[in-house]
C-alpha cells in the first residue's frame, strides 16, 4: 500500500510556518507528490509542464524579479498562479509578502504560507520530509532486529521461535526494533522497518507472556527504525528438502519492489538460531563489501585442481 497524502494543515504545523492566509481547502488539501517547484518561469507566463499539485515556494530571486514589476503586473501574475489548484504558496526567508499576492491568494481562496527557513533550506527539508511521509508503505509478519549494525527481518511461521531468537539476540547485546509486526518504508532505494506505536518495545514469549524490553533490559536494547539488510526465514527442519550447504548462490526475497538478500534457516533441536543470525548478519555485511567466503573457497579448489593438471607421476 502507499500513503495517500499528508494533510496540508499537518505540514505546516511540522514547519511551524506562518499562516498569512487560509485555502478553503485548507482543512482537507493534501500533499501528494514529493516535488516542490519555484514558480520563476511561470511568473513569466510559462506554464507548459506546470504540476498544480506542487508544493509552490518563492524566496528572494523570485520577490527580486517581482518588485520590477508595477502593481497590475504584479496583480495579474499572482491571479494567473492561483487559478490552478496548488495546495500552497510559501514565501521563504520570512520575506514581506506582496499585497497583491494577499489579494490575489484571498480572491482565489488558496493557502498564503510563510517561513523564517532560506528557501534552500526550506525546500530541501521538505522534499526529504515528503520522502518519508509519502513514501510506499507495507506492513509484515516477523521480528526486526540490529544485529552488528545490520538490519535482520526474522520471518517464519508463528510459533517457529522468533521472539526467542530475539531475546537471546538482545541479551547478546542487540537490539529489537519490531516484534510481531514490522512497518516498513521505501524510502528512495532504501527499506526502513519500524514497530507499529501500540506494540514497541514489547515482546510477546508462549508460557511467559508480554514483556516490556525497554524496561526489563533499558534502553540499549531498543531501537525506533532500522534499515532492512536482510531477511532471515526461519523454518522447521524437512530432511526431504535441500538446504545451501555452500552459500555460493545468492538468494534474494522482494519488498516493495526492492530485491533483499535472504537466508533460510532450519530449525530442529539443539541449533543455537542467534549464533546463526548473528553469522548469518556478519556475513551479509562481508558480502556487500565485495567478499563471499564460498566462492574464495571455490576459487582455491579450482586453483588446486589446476595445479595438478599436467603434473607428471
Amino acid at each position: 500500500m502507499s500513503c495517500n497524502g499528508l494533510k496540508m494543515k499537518d505540514f505546516a504545523a511540522s514547519f511551524d510556518l506562518q499562516i498569512l492566509n487560509r485555502g478553503n481547502d485548507y482543512e482537507e488539501a493534501v500533499l501528494s507528490i514529493t516535488d516542490v517547484n519555484r514558480p520563476g518561469l511561470q511568473f513569466l507566463g510559462f506554464y507548459d509542464y506546470f504540476d498544480p499539485r506542487r508544493l509552490q515556494v518563492i524566496g528572494k530571486a523570485e520577490v527580486m524579479y517581482l518588485k520590477g514589476l508595477t502593481s497590475q503586473e504584479r496583480k495579474r501574475a499572482f491571479d494567473d498562479l492561483f487559478l490552478y489548484d496548488i495546495p500552497a504558496l510559501v514565501i521563504a526567508r520570512d520575506l514581506d509578502c506582496f499585497p497583491e499576492c494577499l489579494e490575489s491568494a484571498q480572491e482565489h481562496e488558496r493557502t498564503l504560507l510563510r517561513t523564517t527557513e532560506t528557501t534552500v533550506d526550506f525546500t530541501a527539508h521538505t522534499i526529504e520530509f515528503l520522502n518519508r511521509k509519502l513514501a510506499p508503505c507495507i506492513g509484515r509478519h516477523g521480528v526486526l532486529m540490529d544485529v552488528y549494525g545490520e538490519g535482520v527481518m526474522l520471518t517464519g511461521d508463528s510459533g517457529i521461535g522468533k521472539s526467542e531468537t530475539a531475546i537471546e539476540l538482545i541479551m547478546r547485546g542487540h537490539r529489537l526494533v519490531a516484534d510481531d509486526s514490522v512497518d516498513i518504508q521505501r524510502v528512495s532505494n532504501q527499506l526502513l522497518g519500524t514497530s507499529p506505536e501500540m506494540i514497541r518495545h514489547y515482546i510477546e514469549l508462549r508460557g511467559i507472556g508480554v514483556i516490556d524490553v525497554r524496561q526489563l533490559f533499558g534502553m540499549r536494547a531498543i531501537k525506533i527504525e532500522s534499515q532492512i539488510d536482510l531477511v532471515v526465514q526461519l523454518e522447521q527442519w524437512d530432511n526431504n528438502k535441500f538446504y545451501d550447504r555452500l552459500g555460493i548462490e545468492d538468494h534474494f526475497t522482494e519488498i516493495l519492489d526492492l530485491q533483499v538478500p535472504c537466508v533460510t534457516i532450519p530449525v530442529r533441536p539443539g541449533r543455537n538460531l542467534a549464533s546463526i543470525v548473528e553469522v548469518a548478519a556478519m556475513n551479509n555485511r562481508h558480502r556487500r563489501f565485495g567478499f563471499n567466503a564460498a566462492e574464495e573457497l571455490a576459487r582455491r579448489v579450482d586453483e588446486r585442481a589446476n595445479l595438478g593438471i599436467g603434473k607428471k607421476d
